[in-house]
């Protein structure tokens, strides 16, 4: 019998190695991940303000999928790129999937694509 069941204990990851066990409950799946990340990323974009600081926006929204910086004679540039919308179902997050938010010496100063056309 013990031979039996250290059969049994030795064999169970083998034979249970295809199974799927779902604990959550949800039923969104892969999908909702991107979708919750994309929602929440333009429900902080639609309540920002012009002026807010550079820490405090990445205090809420986390970190950015794509970031740039560009030292001008006027000022210090960063663009932080956001994903707020899929436009191809391939796993891969893009520019064009995001709305850009631009900041000037530390301030946000504007938001989306009519903000960066200059930089």
């Amino acid at each position: 019998m013990k031979h039996l069941a250290l059969l049994f204990a030795l064999s169970a990851p083998v034979l249970l190695s295809g199974c799927v066990i779902s604990v959550d409950g949800d039923d969104h799946g892969y999908s909702s991940d991107w979708e919750d990340r994309e929602y929440n990323n333009r429900k902080h974009i639609s309540n920002l303000n012009l002026g807010t600081s550079y820490e405090r926006v990445v205090g809420k929204m986390g970190v950015a999928d794509f970031s740039e910086l560009d030292q001008r004679e006027d000022g210090t540039y960063r663009i932080l790129y956001y994903r707020t919308q899929r436009t191809m179902d391939d796993g891969i997050t893009t520019k064009g999937e995001c709305t850009p938010l631009v900041f000037k010496n530390g301030e946000l100063i504007g938001w989306g694509s009519k903000a960066s056309p200059h930089l």
